[in-house]
């Protein structure tokens, strides 16, 4: 007679972390007139962390940001960036990203996934840091990174521009995206 032996499961080496959209900042700026950087961001954003410690690179991101809630403190231009020249809100409501490569260390590397903005799709690597976990006074985990990352936004169909008399065009091409991530650990 053999008994079957089972062997317990080895314990689970992935953490999911879901984003706090309070305490989380996605933050973009460009150049405006060749001579000034507006700076904006969108408020409204959801998105889960699965950390591998064991195997970082095993890690994956996800985000979905409204659109809709994007914000450079002035509705004229808040107007203009929603509509068809830019983002098109009505038509495509949403921005996603989905990493698809982590390489670094625990504290700092190099996220790559795929941005997709009006429906189109477009590596973006971004350089994360690692910011440290800590308890909150409810008892539960966090954990914070900080991201900084470039695109040119005419890679995802946004063209709209105007020359000016002097040189140079009204909205500059490069699109710096600075991040600022809490997530919280879900059971």
């Amino acid at each position: 007679m053999t008994a079957n032996v089972q062997t317990p499961p080895a314990p689970a080496t992935k953490t999911t972390w879901k984003l706090d959209p309070a305490h989380t900042l996605v933050e973009f700026s460009a150049k405006h007139l060749m001579i000034t950087t507006v700076k904006g961001r969108i408020t409204d954003i959801e998105g889960t962390i699965h950390s591998d410690e064991k195997n970082p690179q095993n890690s994956a991101v996800e985000a979905v940001l409204k659109a809709a809630r994007l914000d450079t403190r002035t509705d004229q231009r808040d107007h203009h960036l929603r509509s068809v020249d830019f983002l098109d809100v009505e038509k495509f409501p949403e921005i996603k990203f989905r990493s698809t490569r982590i390489e670094g260390s625990k504290e700092r590397f190099k996220l790559t996934g795929d941005l997709t903005i009006r429906d189109v799709t477009k590596p973006i690597t971004l350089d994360v840091e690692f910011e440290g976990t800590t308890r909150d006074p409810w008892g539960g985990e966090r954990v914070g990174f900080s991201a900084k990352g470039k695109i040119d936004r005419r890679d995802f169909g946004l063209t709209w521009n105007q020359a000016l008399e002097t040189g140079g065009v009204v909205v500059g091409n490069d699109i710096k995206i600075n991040l600022e991530v809490e997530a919280i650990k879900v059971d």
